[in-house]
């Protein structure tokens, strides 16, 4: 299987917007508005940087990546990447699409010369901790949040 990973293209977001909420609500995730932020790709490529993963078959993945002035800069200084929404399609689990799309993140931050990668994740979404541990990753308990009641992140950062 030939993965490639690059930006999305316009005729891709509805779907890209679609496998957000697909691979957020396998996980318990989704709750009122937030289901329409991860449907809204279209915003998210004309505000951030929208990548996908694809194969001869179709849309594998998705993340956003959020560079400085991005209005989906969560926790991100400005001096570091930022990146969000990592979604995975559920026929595409297991097969390293996750690893790949937060490699292409990590290459971003060192192409704009930026000295850390950052980024937040449910407590309870533990595969994605796993990829970001064996990357090199560590906790930042310092900037744990919480963007709701109920839902609790954690802050990972990769110095570069």
């Amino acid at each position: 299987m030939t993965v490639e990973i690059r930006p999305a293209v316009p005729a891709e977001y509805d779907a890209v917007g679609e496998l957000t909420v697909e691979a957020y609500s396998h996980d318990g995730f989704v709750r009122g508005e937030y289901a329409m932020t991860l449907r809204a790709a279209a915003d998210r490529a004309a505000k951030a940087e929208l990548w996908v993963a694809a194969d001869a078959s179709g849309l594998l993945g998705t993340v956003t990546y959020c560079p400085v002035g991005s209005v989906y800069r969560e926790i991100g200084r400005d001096d570091e990447g930022e990146f969000r929404m990592l979604g995975v399609a559920g026929r595409a689990r297991g097969l390293g699409i996750g690893t790949a799309l937060t490699e292409r993140c990590i290459s971003r931050t060192r192409e704009l010369g930026q000295r850390r990668i950052v980024m937040s994740s449910a407590v309870y979404m533990t595969t994605a901790h796993r990829i970001y541990e064996r990357l090199g990753f560590v906790r930042l308990p310092e900037r744990d949040w919480s963007p709701i009641p109920g839902v609790d992140l954690y802050a990972f950062a990769l110095d570069l």
